[in-house]
């Protein structure tokens, strides 16, 4: 493989952006990844996936593009930039520049990396900010990493957009190669806002995937309700044919969320994969969208999970202790191995952060069994009022799995 620093260009021919790598057209198929698997990526058909930071806690920078680099992917990396909404003031022109030094290093350290794609400087900065100056310091950031490195592009990105954060980037960020948007619910319509919002340029979707907890109803105690995986799956892949793979013009690539797991509301809300390495239908998704071809073998599918007949938005309430019915329509497509099942129920989540910040995963509970048939499970409500979540896991024995959930009231 080429170990030197690979080129990266930007051209626009007949009205349409193109990234170059090295002279080749090269179209982004990424994830964002951080803790998850590279080498699943690139089995799937990826090409490349972004970071948040150069530092995960678990392995360096260099680590990261190194293990890229083995499977053949590009990688989007990830610049930590303070960020108003935790206490950062960008008047302080003291901490602005040492912020900038720190970063210097950081570019120093990786620039002639091969498997480098983009510096991408901060995440959601947008994200309840009042000082403009933030745009100036990424403006600034950006000068720098072109002056160091003149084999990368730069980008920045936003937390959805408005027609006042694509003007302050023009104005004041004018040196950014590209932009790069991050819309869940809303991706449908980005392509039109983009143009309507007078952004001419390329751009990059840097994160999209499940309809946002913030997106979806609500119970009457406030729970947001979790699409399940059949369904995000359903909604992966209508938002991406329709808002990212036909948008020829300007848009350069994307990058699914999360190819991987996390704690954000509920531990399986943005994954593509669950906690103990399963594979979701959204990951069947992306190896269609990558390759055109599905996988041979196939997700398990949950269609409907109810309680005692009813579904999530009817508020269901059950008295403590009381014996209740839980219910599962599935179907399964191609797979020749027994489906297992799996309950759990999981306090619902208090530790409510914002923008993807760290979240603790709620307490699973014990709780009585009755009986358990495939698709059916009698069991006691739990003694102590609350508001808790029911979870039910499908999967083939092997690596493919489903996901639904049900949030419910003991009172």
């Amino acid at each position: 493989m080429n170990n030197q620093p690979s080129k990266v260009r930007l051209i626009q021919s007949n009205g349409n952006y193109q990234l170059m790598v090295n002279g080749k057209p090269f179209y982004i198929k990424g994830g964002g990844l951080e803790f998850g698997d590279i080498s699943s990526l690139a089995a799937h058909h990826g090409n490349s996936f972004r970071t948040w930071r150069t530092d995960n806690g678990q392995q360096s920078a260099l680590q990261v593009l190194d293990e890229a680099h083995k499977y053949g992917l590009m990688v989007t990396m990830g610049i930590e930039v303070a960020r108003e909404r935790h206490g950062f003031d960008y008047n302080d022109i003291a901490a602005v520049e040492a912020q900038k030094n720190l970063i210097r290093e950081q570019v120093l350290t990786l620039k002639e990396h091969p498997a480098l794609l983009i510096w991408c400087i901060g995440n959601e900065l947008n994200f309840h900010y009042s000082n403009p100056k933030v745009w100036d310091a990424v403006n600034d950031i950006s000068v720098m990493i072109h002056e160091l490195d003149p084999n990368h592009l730069t980008t920045t990105p936003l937390a959805g957009i408005t027609q006042e954060e694509i003007t302050q980037i023009k104005n004041r960020a004018p040196d950014l190669d590209l932009l790069s948007v991050q819309e869940y619910g809303e991706l449908m319509t980005l392509p039109n806002r983009i143009r309507a919002y007078g952004w001419d340029g390329a751009y990059m979707v840097t994160e999209w995937g499940a309809t946002g907890h913030w997106e979806v109803p609500k119970t009457s105690w406030d729970a947001p309700i979790e699409e399940n995986s059949h369904t995000k799956a359903q909604h992966y892949l209508k938002r991406y044919q329709k808002a990212i793979a036909a948008e020829t013009q300007q848009c350069v690539g994307s990058y699914v969320f999360l190819w991987g797991q996390k704690q954000e509301r509920t531990p399986t809300w943005y994954g593509l994969f669950l906690e103990d390495g399963k594979e979701t239908e959204s990951v069947d998704v992306m190896h269609f969208l990558w390759s055109h071809q599905w996988p041979q073998t196939r997700c398990p599918r949950i269609n409907d999970l109810t309680i005692n007949g009813k579904k999530a938005l009817e508020n269901v309430v059950l008295p403590p202790d009381s014996l209740c019915k839980a219910s599962l329509q599935t179907s399964s497509l191609h797979s020749k191995n027994n489906l297992h099942f799996r309950w759990e129920i999981l306090l619902e989540s208090t530790d409510l952060q914002e923008g993807g910040d760290p979240e603790k995963r709620p307490n699973s509970i014990l709780f009585q069994i009755v009986s358990q048939q495939p698709k059916e499970l009698l069991f006691k409500a739990p003694k102590e009022a609350g508001n808790y979540r029911l979870f039910a896991y499908v999967d083939d024995g092997i690596s493919k799995a489903a996901t639904a959930n049900f949030p419910f009231q003991v009172k």
